[in-house]
């Protein structure tokens, strides 16, 4: 059985997408702004599922943030424990070092790509939205700042040993569901829209 959702974005474009009648678990991953958590917000809102940021499992709640992490054993055992508990859920992250069995976990993945120039762009711009004037002044701020933009570069450096398109390569091939690959260079509406229709063609 199908049901039809007709949903209406800013700019007035309609258009349908076919669901089947069961649940979904998404995974969305891909470099750090390239717009995983974007497309993961907007999924888990169209689908009325829950969302999951594995980000906010990794790091403890502090201020400033991304001061602490959470033990690997904590951090992956809460995700766990919230993914099985929802039938459909929409989780953002790149699943290769969160243990065992995520690469058999979900009905259909997302990579999101972005040129470098304009995914550090984003990135710049986010963390002065992110921080405001604390920027300027906390040494804390600054250096987490600083650290963060230099280890997001590198992700397209194929000798890098932190979050890669290389690492991300390689689990693609390992992982045992689609993989729905799109260059995220467009408006968050046309990126929701694609993904929508990428995921009728697999009759999902």
């Amino acid at each position: 059985m199908f049901l039809v959702f007709e949903i209406k974005h800013v700019n007035c474009i309609l258009y349908t997408y076919r669901q089947m009648d069961k649940s979904l678990k998404i995974n969305i991953f891909g470099a750090s702004g390239a717009g995983t958590t974007t497309l993961g917000r907007t999924l888990a809102k169209y689908f009325d599922y829950p969302f999951l940021d594995s980000d906010t499992y990794y790091w403890k709640l502090t201020d400033p943030p991304f001061q602490i992490k959470h033990s690997p054993e904590t951090r992956q055992g809460n995700l766990k424990r919230d993914f099985l508990s929802h039938s459909g859920v929409v989780l953002t992250g790149g699943m290769m070092s969160w243990g065992e069995g995520w690469e058999s976990c979900f009905d259909v993945a997302f990579f999101l790509y972005l040129s470098p120039d304009v995914r550090m762009q984003r990135l710049r711009k986010r963390e002065r939205e992110r921080y405001g004037e604390t920027l300027e002044h906390d040494p804390i701020v600054q250096q987490t700042s600083v650290e963060f933009l230099e280890w997001a570069a590198g992700y397209d450096d194929p000798d890098f040993d932190g979050k890669s398109i290389t690492r991300h390569r390689k689990w693609m091939e390992r992982i045992t569901y689609p993989v729905i690959s799109i260059e995220n260079n467009r408006t968050e509406e046309w990126l929701l829209k694609e993904a929508l229709l990428q995921m009728e063609a697999l009759e999902l």
